[in-house]
């Protein structure tokens, strides 16, 4: 038996790696170049990072700083009309024909002088018979006092001749009966002189009836002129030539210009700081640019419960030349004055206590030695403008930031951009 050769084993041959297209051409992410690009990309963010840390946190703010303020005064805001205090409707008590006007609107009357008249004849016609009859009584006066003068003479007389017929009878040269004649013709004397006496007196009431019914009918008369009750300014004229007035009805509207005054009207919040007498001043809407001076003469109890304000009255301490009613005012009222403060706008203070119209506490950022700090501050009253301005709380030197407002931290660095004024 013949027995084959063993043969070696054969090499196992291994498939050749496959090799993408254009590898070579890309080249490998660990090249040298490849890996000192991707740290300079690193560096930079690093460093971009750094400048926005920088930026954000460290560089110094710039910021804007409310100014301080001395002498700066409380006031409050009104909003009304120009009125007048004293305003009346004038008219005749007694009715009739207009047959005379001497007045018109704008006119400025003293008072008692003559604004308009009635046809008043036939009253004029009363009051001349009214006197007729005053010089009647007078004259039946002066006939009583002669009838006394005439009856005390007779009474002299006989009372006279009684007295002589008594001694002619004491002596035996006259009768008794003589006597008894004379003492009655002397009781007749004196008879007569109370009747003229009495005739007197009626004569005298006569007169005063006659006076009192002259009177009437004089006042009567008087009732067909209308005269001014005042000074007064002729706001207007009602009626014309001609016209039947009742009595009562106004003829004239007229206003006294000493109380011409601005009905103002105050934010109830504000008007617990008014008091009367506080100063003022007064704009009006034709004269924009004008501002006249005044005071509050009255503030009225009742508020307006509606729009919750309140009624003041601001009188002008001269009445412009040029004034009209019902023209729309505008009444700026002093109540008070801060010998320093900040104003400081709402926007700028956070975490407000109390009533910004009467004063309160809140929150600020101030710079101080180049540094933020949060402070909390007191503040008085709002200002006209809206801002509150604060009176203490603030430390020596310190400024109150009013923008910017957000990104603000406690001990960044910052510097003054601007100061508002």
């Amino acid at each position: 038996m013949t027995v084959a050769p063993l043969q070696e084993p054969r090499p196992i041959e291994m498939p050749a790696p496959v090799r993408t297209p254009g590898r070579e051409a890309m080249g490998s992410p660990w090249r040298p170049g490849r890996r000192a690009l991707l740290l300079a990309v690193v560096i930079l963010l690093a460093l971009g990072l750094g400048v926005a840390g920088w930026q954000m946190f460290l560089r110094p703010v710039a910021v804007v700083v409310a100014g301080a303020g001395a002498d700066i005064p409380l006031q409050v805001f009104g909003l009304g009309t120009v009125g007048a205090d004293v305003q009346s409707g004038v008219g005749f008590k007694v009715s009739g024909v207009l047959v005379r006007i001497a007045a018109n609107e704008g006119d400025h009357v003293k008072a008692g002088q003559i604004l308009a008249q009635l046809d008043a004849r036939d009253i004029a016609a009363q009051v001349a018979q009214a006197r007729a009859g005053v010089g009647q009584a007078r004259s039946a006066i002066d006939k009583a006092k002669a009838d006394i003068a005439a009856a005390q003479a007779s009474l002299a007389n006989a009372a006279a001749m009684a007295a002589r017929r008594a001694t002619l009878v004491k002596h035996g040269f006259a009768s008794v009966e003589d006597t008894e004649t004379e003492r009655a013709a002397e009781q007749v004397a004196t008879a007569n002189l109370a009747v003229a006496r009495a005739e007197r007196n009626t004569a005298q009431a006569g007169l005063a009836a006659a006076l009192a019914q002259q009177q009437y009918q004089e006042a009567t008369l008087a009732n067909y002129a209308l005269r001014a009750p005042y000074d007064a300014w002729v706001v207007a004229r009602n009626l014309n030539l001609g016209a039947m007035p009742v009595p009562g009805q106004a003829v004239f509207t007229l206003v006294d210009p000493r109380t011409i005054w601005v009905l103002a009207y105050v934010d109830e919040r504000l008007a617990g700081r008014l008091a009367v007498g506080d100063r003022a001043e007064i704009v009006l809407r034709s004269q924009p640019g004008k501002r006249f001076a005044g005071h509050i003469a009255r503030i009225e109890i009742q508020s307006d419960a509606v729009n919750e304000e309140r009624l003041v009255d601001v009188a002008f301490d001269h009445l412009p030349p040029d004034i009209h009613l019902a023209e729309q005012a505008e009444a700026i009222i002093t109540t008070g004055r801060l010998a320093r403060a900040v104003p400081v706008p709402q926007g700028a203070m956070s975490d407000l206590a109390g009533d910004p119209g009467q004063g309160g506490r809140g929150r600020v950022w101030t710079l101080e030695h180049g540094r933020l700090e949060r402070r909390e501050v007191t503040f008085g009253p709002q200002l006209l403008d809206g801002s509150l301005p604060v009176v203490s709380g603030l430390p020596e030197g310190a400024r109150v930031v009013v923008s910017p407002l957000a990104g603000l931290r406690a001990g960044r660095a910052a510097r003054i951009a601007s100061a508002q004024p």
